[in-house]
């Protein structure tokens, strides 16, 4: 008896080991790429392009040999907009499906539920879309845009070319439009923009009765003053919201919308023609004449074979931080974590604008500020275009940030060092 469980115990862990030599070889065989976006619920309109461009990106780089001779393998999860799951499907692709790094999230709420996991596990994410700024983490790089690279310009933009003089913050109700709107207030007010006329408003997501609201928006601009919509409405919500806007006879002309989160994709659902004119700040729209953009549309089409999928400003973040990955996996020669972040700073790659986007030591990308106005068509004639601005982490217009910098290279290694102080610390992400 007790010789054959001896020999049974000999025969299992003879058949774990090659298991485990199968599994180690199998997962040698491949460099493993997670990809964190939601294919339903509220966030799917926006994110399920994104999962979809990731796939046509890994593809396209499999097609020129993968990275360090090895294919790339992509796996996909759908944390379903569900907020606590986004940190459950990070914690399964990092620690189950032993990817190299993670490309996703949209939501602010759904990257500050990941963010422990990342940090817990020294794993990478990237994130690609436009956000409130104020955190800097060692194991996140930001491809999107921090309210210097998108909110302050595009206000700067209505002040100077539109004389707008009143001012409505229009928002989904978590954490990027109630800090960016913080930031926006501070800054309209050290302009001189008076308490009066600034109000902000905040809806749940998915929200969709905007009769009343729309009413409101209308009322506070018939004080005789230029009135502005600033909008950080997210999602699906977006498509009753202008839909309203065009039912109340909401003109451009009258009360110009400039959106942060409405691009090519969200106004695919939408009937643009009495939208013609209002605006949309980004750093990339699919109309930008460039033989990259010409090429990378070609391919997306190819890929999904469907000539009518736009593209949009996300995309070309995602485009951004997957190329930065790629080549500072191959400087590194390696996909070591903590090699490919201090690889990562200073890696420069060309974006779809006809410039190229540099990885800076605070983590946040460069990047050119366009302002966009909505056309017939859902396409963007870009009205303003910045050169390359480098993303401000920290914004100089909170009191609790304005003596806050960071820099992720040795001896700083910090994400929030106080100038005033000399301390790593503080006030934190």
């Amino acid at each position: 008896m007790k010789l054959k469980t001896l020999v049974s115990g000999a025969l299992l862990g003879a058949i774990m080991s090659t298991t485990a030599f199968h599994g180690a070889f199998a997962a040698d065989d491949t460099i493993k790429v997670g990809v964190l976006h939601s294919l339903s619920g509220t966030m799917a309109i926006s994110e399920t392009t994104l999962k979809d461009a990731m796939l046509m990106l890994i593809d396209e780089q499999n097609k020129k040999g993968g990275v360090l001779g090895k294919k790339l393998e992509p796996v996909v999860v759908d944390p379903a907009s569900d907020w606590p799951l986004f940190a459950e499907k990070a914690r399964e692709l990092i620690q189950k499906d032993k990817v190299s790094a993670v490309f996703g999230c949209w939501t602010s709420v759904s990257r500050k539920s990941v963010l422990p996991v990342f940090k817990e596990l020294d794993s990478i994410l990237f994130y690609p879309v436009q956000f409130e700024g104020e955190e800097s983490e060692r194991n996140v790089f930001y491809t999107g845009a921090a309210p210097n690279q998108q909110a302050i310009p595009a206000v700067d933009y209505l002040m100077q070319n539109e004389g707008v003089k009143r001012w409505v913050l229009e928002g989904t109700d978590y954490v990027y439009p109630r800090t960016t709107n913080k930031i926006l207030e501070a800054y309209l007010k050290s302009k001189g923009v008076k308490d009066e006329d600034i109000i902000i408003n905040y809806t749940p997501f998915g929200f969709s009765d905007w009769q009343t609201e729309v009413s409101k928006i209308k009322a506070f601009g018939a004080a005789g003053k230029k009135t502005a919509v600033v909008s950080t409405i997210n999602g699906d919500a977006n498509v009753p919201f202008y839909k309203e806007l065009g039912n109340q006879g909401v003109k451009a002309e009258d009360i110009p919308v400039v959106a942060f989160s409405v691009g090519e994709e969200e106004l695919a659902g939408v009937d643009t023609k009495p939208l013609v004119g209002h605006l949309a700040a980004w750093n990339y729209f699919q109309s930008v004449d460039t033989p990259a953009n010409a090429e990378f549309i070609k391919e997306w089409h190819a890929y999904t074979k469907n000539d009518k999928r736009v593209t949009n400003d996300p995309m070309e973040a995602a485009y951004i931080g997957f190329n930065m990955w790629v080549k500072a996996v191959e400087k590194a020669g390696t996909t070591d974590p903590d090699k490919v972040i201090d690889a990562l700073v200073g890696v420069s790659v060309p974006n779809l604008t006809g410039g190229y986007a540099t990885m800076m030591p605070n983590h946040y990308i460069t990047k050119p500020v366009l302002i966009g106005e909505v056309q017939e068509n859902g396409q963007f004639d870009v009205v303003s275009q910045t050169p390359a601005v480098v993303g401000k982490e920290w914004s100089d217009y909170l009191p609790d940030s304005k003596d806050l910098i960071s820099d992720w290279r040795m001896p700083m290694n910090c994400g929030n060092f106080n100038v005033t102080t000399g301390k790593c610390g503080g006030k934190g992400s």
